[in-house]
């Protein structure tokens, strides 16, 4: 009973989008991306249930990927339509979230922001505005079944199942299995195996970069 009630759900969130769906694509057609934005903080707005049901089925057909289960919260918006969400993901109250590739079972705390790196403008020449110069903006992968927790800042690659701790602010690559706090953040140990963890470490005092370990997968 309880999963027909909740295909039901989805169904009538389906139709209730649609007309959404419509206008933003016809919006795109005029505007390019541009278009995106007022639609994903004016789905933010909606409270309750009812606001994860209808954001879940208007990002599914507007962003890259979203999966059928995720669950984004309330006062979330997305600067990027190609963002892609996957299933059983969580998104906690009021991120804000860039050009982004959150996998499977994420999992994000709220007020969590991941920007897409930390070198969006340059600020080398003075007689240019900062606002007129040119940075790079890379993709940010956050992998399987990692948890990032409240208020952290993203910049750089999370492996698969990674802990940043609340507050956090990551600007360097995580390896798999990473447990992460600071700002900037720092390596504090590794979720695996205690034989597995000795390994690790060996290879940490043999000064082999943390970020360029070899289990960073997608």
């Amino acid at each position: 009973m309880k999963y027909l009630c909740k295909q039901a759900a989805e169904v009538l969130a389906l139709c209730l989008v649609l007309p959404a769906i419509v206008f933003y694509r016809l919006g795109r057609l005029a505007l390019g991306a541009k278009a995106f934005p007022g639609w994903s903080q004016l789905f933010s707005l909606v409270p309750g249930l009812t606001g994860v049901y209808l954001r879940r089925n208007f990002y599914r057909f507007v962003l890259a990927g979203c999966g059928r289960d995720a669950c984004i919260s309330f006062g979330t918006i997305f600067s990027h339509p190609s963002a892609r969400i996957g299933n059983k993901v969580y998104v906690g109250a009021y991120c804000v979230l860039g050009d982004v590739t959150l996998e499977d079972d994420v999992l994000l705390g709220s007020q969590v922001s991941v920007i897409n790196g930390a070198g969006q403008h340059g600020i080398d020449r003075l007689d240019v505005p900062i606002r007129e110069q040119a940075g790079s903006f890379p993709r940010i992968t956050i992998g399987r079944d990692s948890w990032i927790g409240e208020r952290a800042v993203i910049m750089a690659d999370i492996g698969r199942h990674c802990v940043v701790a609340a507050g956090s602010v990551v600007t360097r690559p995580l390896a798999d299995y990473a447990v992460a706090a600071g700002a900037p953040a720092k390596v504090l140990r590794y979720r695996l195996p205690s034989e597995q963890q000795e390994s690790r470490e060996s290879k940490s005092e043999s000064h082999e970069p943390v970020g360029a370990l070899p289990q960073m997968g997608r």
